[in-house]
């Protein structure tokens, strides 16, 4: 029998990255002169990847977007957001505890985030965490991205790990989405960019902090 393998969403979900993020796109719509967004915004802008950040903070601000407008807006956030990182990027409280707890059981991690790939690994890399996952995939990874099945099936396949014996951890529409689509038990976190609560996006379990990530946990999840 497999591992257990527990994947996680980045944004939100692993890894506070706000302040970032705000600061990254803000520097790149102050190139089309429109103001700033702030936090409370980002429930809205984050969870599609950058593109889709940039898209909507136009619109947010009133801005026509024209197409050809974007590859340079694309990769003047990318230039700057991978410069600046980590920046003041951080773990969630109690993460890193709950993975040692989980791996010192047999868990094995996996990333499955519509975050740009190369961000991702790059941002994990710089933080010192990427030797805890067997697979980090992106929403530019595959053909598809979160909340279709095949993004978290494919990122299973890649760390070596077994549909059956998976457990999914968001916190937005997306990832409970993702994870309903592939037929795996969810988690929700609260703390992180979802615009609703999470707990009105029928996950399995919420929990309000990593120490409540335990093995037992997984296990019920993986058992029921």
């Amino acid at each position: 029998m497999k591992s257990p393998l527990v994947v996680f969403d980045l944004d939100g979900t692993l890894l506070d990255t706000h302040a970032d993020l705000v600061e990254s796109l803000n520097h790149t719509i102050a190139a089309l002169e429109l103001a700033p967004v702030s936090y409370s915004d980002l429930t809205y802008l984050v969870g599609n990847g950058a593109q889709v950040m940039i898209e909507r903070a136009c619109k947010l601000q009133g801005y026509i977007l024209k197409s050809e407008e974007l590859p340079t807006l694309l990769q003047r956030f990318i230039a700057h957001y991978t410069e600046t990182m980590p920046g003041l990027t951080q773990p969630y409280p109690g993460l890193l505890a709950a993975l040692d707890a989980l791996k010192a059981q047999g868990c094995k991690f996996a990333i499955c985030t519509n975050k740009m790939e190369s961000l991702a690994r790059t941002l994990l890399e710089r933080l010192g965490l990427t030797h805890y996952f067997e697979a980090i995939t992106g929403g530019d990874t595959f053909t598809v991205r979160k909340p279709n099945a095949e993004h978290l099936i494919g990122t299973v396949e890649r760390a070596g790990g077994d549909l059956r014996r998976t457990v999914m951890i968001g916190d937005s529409i997306n990832d409970i989405l993702v994870a309903r689509n592939a037929g795996v038990p969810s988690i929700a976190v609260p703390f992180g960019y979802s615009d609703v609560s999470v707990d009105t996006l029928g996950p399995n379990r919420v929990i309000a902090h990593y120490d409540e990530l335990t093995p037992a946990l997984v296990r019920g999840l993986l058992a029921a």
